[in-house]
């Protein structure tokens, strides 16, 4: 079968797990082969508990762990605005700072477990849609005020300089961030884990966890797990186990695609190995590949679509920006569903009685489940309590259906107030 994305295409040699089967037990079983359960895993085994069992439905990085952006930075899908005004400014700045300290975790891994994974450590640029340089400046004094983070401002003149694009206005620059290959560094970390005593089972859909005894039984087609604690980890592709667990999330689809390799055009483009995103809501984000093609992924929506109608739409976008690109070939194209929460901010908890969860990544899952799976893995490895910090964000019920239609009502709102912006700014 053709792989349908150009991460699968150009990932590195990675031999099939094989699925579970017949009789297992298990200090910790984990529902969910993607960033969420696998970083899991790995602290697990890194704090010394190796009997872990690891199950995973499709094949690992299926979902959006294998077709993301591959930037790696820090923060949420809730703003550092919104998360201020919500926690104070001293417990802020603690989440904050745990998906800051997970760039670094992954640095220190991609370094550790030798991963090959076309890491490119070269920051990432938010590039202002608009001449309204505000966005940028309160952004900017935000971080550094009450998070103590520094982002470099760049001037309209030096952002033409790297980006050749008549599109923006100034931008800030993020340093402490950088971009990957981000199913070659999934892969990569599976067989940190594996080296570990750390077993994983791809094709192996979890059908029931009911409790059994002092612990938990999970079964697959073919086998079972008994464990004295379940992790889900499924993100956005609802594993149909725990409904209250299921309903906290809108699983929501965003698209990619790759160009054909671009040789110089690629630098009539770009001259920055940087990734770049934009100040809209609805912003595009792109970033340049090892063999010189351009990865470009947008858009917010409810559902699914096929490969070409993800072209047609971010082609469109591509070309409001590079318009010197007319004519490019698309050779990828691809969607994906995340998982979002109602708060904006990851789902991290426990009912008290060894099921806990973890999701709702929000599309900003790259850190913030290496942040997660520390926690997580020193609540189970010795008792921690760090995972609390993010009690109150709690399994809020997203009301699907209904909540698909308000999730795309809002976004098409603040689409179209990205675009009345530009039009006033002419």
């Amino acid at each position: 079968m053709m792989p349908d994305t150009w991460y699968a295409a150009s990932a590195r040699p990675f031999e099939s797990l094989p699925p579970l089967e017949g009789q297992q037990e298990a200090r910790v079983a984990i529902v969910g082969g993607g960033y969420a359960g696998v970083c899991l895993a790995l602290s697990l085994a890194e704090r010394g508990v190796r009997d872990v069992v690891l199950l995973e439905s499709e094949g690992i990085g299926h979902g959006a762990s294998g077709r993301n952006g591959g930037f790696v930075f820090a923060g949420y899908s809730l703003g550092e605005d919104a998360l201020l005004r919500q926690l104070g400014a001293e417990r802020a700045r603690g989440l904050y700072g745990a998906t800051t300290r997970a760039v670094d975790l992954i640095r220190r891994r991609i370094r550790q477990y030798a991963i090959e994974c076309d890491a490119v450590d070269a920051g990432v640029i938010w590039a202002n849609w608009f001449r309204d340089k505000s966005i940028l400046q309160a952004r900017q004094q935000l971080l550094k005020e009450t998070y103590g983070v520094e982002w470099e401002w760049l001037e309209e003149s030096q952002l033409r300089g790297v980006i050749h694009s008549g599109r923006y206005h100034d931008a800030l620059f993020e340093r402490n961030a950088l971009h990957l290959h981000p199913l070659d560094y999934l892969h990569g970390l599976v067989r940190a884990a594996q080296g570990q005593g750390v077993h994983f089972n791809e094709h192996s859909r979890v059908r029931k966890i009911e409790r059994g005894g002092a612990g938990w039984r999970i079964r697959t087609d073919a086998g079972e797990v008994q464990a004295q604690t379940v992790v889900l980890a499924c993100g956005g592709y609802l594993a149909h186990l725990q409904p209250q667990v299921d309903r906290a999330v809108l699983p929501i689809a965003t698209y990619v695609m790759v160009t054909e390799s671009l040789g110089e055009r690629l630098r009539e483009c770009l001259h920055t190995e940087a990734a770049i995103y934009d100040t809209r809501f609805a912003f595009d984000y792109y970033r340049p590949l090892k063999d010189e093609r351009l990865l470009w992924g947008g858009r917010i929506s409810i559902r699914n679509r096929s490969p070409q109608a993800v072209k047609k739409l971010l082609l469109r976008d591509l070309l409001r920006v590079f318009p010197q690109l007319e004519g490019v070939k698309i050779e990828f194209a691809w969607s994906g569903l995340m998982s979002y929460a109602r708060h904006q901010m990851p789902q991290l908890g426990t009912r008290g009685d060894g099921l806990w969860w973890m999701q709702a990544f929000g599309g900003h899952g790259t850190a913030p489940t290496g942040a997660a799976g520390e926690l997580l893995a020193d609540a189970l490895a010795q008792g921690g309590e760090g995972w609390r910090k993010f009690a109150e964000f709690g399994l809020q019920s997203t009301h699907r259906p209904f909540g698909y239609l308000g999730a795309q009502a809002q976004y098409w709102w603040l689409e179209a107030k990205d675009r009345w912006k530009a039009m006033l700014e002419g």
